[in-house]
């Protein structure tokens, strides 16, 4: 069976959520945005090295215009 990814209904319900909110309503908003940050490099880090998985042969180049075309279509255009 698969596990999928745990939904926010789900989460709510688990009681480390709460205790995750008391922490990080802890922090300042610099240490907030720091996490942020980090767990967005961290995807990012993640997303390419899946490609490189996917891609293991590809030339360093077309590897990069390959991740650059791919990080186009996860762009949110609403901005």
């Amino acid at each position: 069976m698969i596990a999928w990814p745990a939904t926010a209904k789900t989460m709510k319900n688990d009681p480390n959520h709460a205790v995750y909110i008391r922490l990080m309503r802890r922090l300042t908003p610099e240490q907030r945005l720091a996490i942020a940050l980090d767990l967005s490099e961290f995807s990012k880090w993640l997303f390419i090295e899946g490609l490189r998985k996917l891609y293991p042969d590809l030339p360093l180049a077309q590897f990069g215009q390959l991740v650059r075309r791919r990080l186009e279509k996860c762009h949110n255009r609403n901005y």
